[in-house]
């Protein structure tokens, strides 16, 4: 007997060759994926961002208080004035507060302060981690294990976007607090990232380091 109210557990029953398939399948779709930061300003349907980020919030999280949320951008002045402030963290970035052995990682990838996706891009979603707040989002119980159910939130809608043929970029300025005044979020949310979703322009490129990956016996061991 369970102490808890529960429902049955709904899952298709598929023959292990099925399941193999359809791993492998979904393997090989996820490593077409690259992140792109050359957008058009092509438009996007906003129900195709709804249905990633309705994705997104199944992901499993601590005590399912599910603390997230997606603040949602396409107002051309809101892009301006999120990209004039992350820009300017970039620069102090690049100038100074980076360390030397973090710029000479990042140079094969060719970054710098300049963030023009910020504006070009169709849609920027802001994802904030709920310290607080609970399932009620009263903004006062605590929730649990927030960074790392956020970031499985985060991949989950990463690889819908990427499903729906889209591009997508993680953008990370620190700090970050500017972006829960520019999208007018509570003191208990904290920005983790800003995920830009587009169509990438016809001559976008990726940096060729981009494409070492490490192989399975590297990342994976067998007990």
């Amino acid at each position: 007997m369970r102490d808890h109210e529960t429902v049955p557990y709904s899952l298709p029953d598929i023959a292990d060759d099925e399941s193999i398939a359809r791993a492998r399948s979904m393997r090989d779709r996820l490593k077409q994926r690259r992140t792109c930061r050359y957008f058009s300003d092509e438009p996007v349907p906003r129900e195709v961002i709804e249905a990633a980020i309705e994705a997104a919030g199944t992901a499993p999280n601590g005590a399912n208080h599910q603390p997230w949320h997606f603040a949602v951008v396409s107002s051309p002045e809101k892009k301006r004035a999120i990209r004039e402030a992350a820009e300017e963290e970039e620069r102090n970035f690049y100038a100074g507060k980076a360390s030397e052995e973090w710029l000479t990682a990042l140079a094969p990838l060719g970054t710098n302060e300049d963030k023009p996706f910020l504006e070009t891009a169709p849609w920027l979603i802001v994802v904030f981690a709920q310290r607080k707040g609970g399932i009620e989002e009263d903004g006062k119980t605590q929730n649990y294990y927030v960074n790392e159910s956020v970031g499985i939130a985060c991949g989950m809608l990463i690889a819908t976007l990427h499903e729906a043929g889209l591009a997508t970029l993680t953008h990370t300025p620190s700090p970050m607090g500017f972006l829960r005044n520019i999208c007018e979020r509570p003191d208990w949310e904290k920005p983790l990232m800003v995920v830009v979703v587009g169509h990438p322009e016809k001559e976008a490129s990726v940096p060729a380091h981009a494409l070492k990956k490490k192989p399975l016996e590297q990342i994976a061991s067998w007990l």
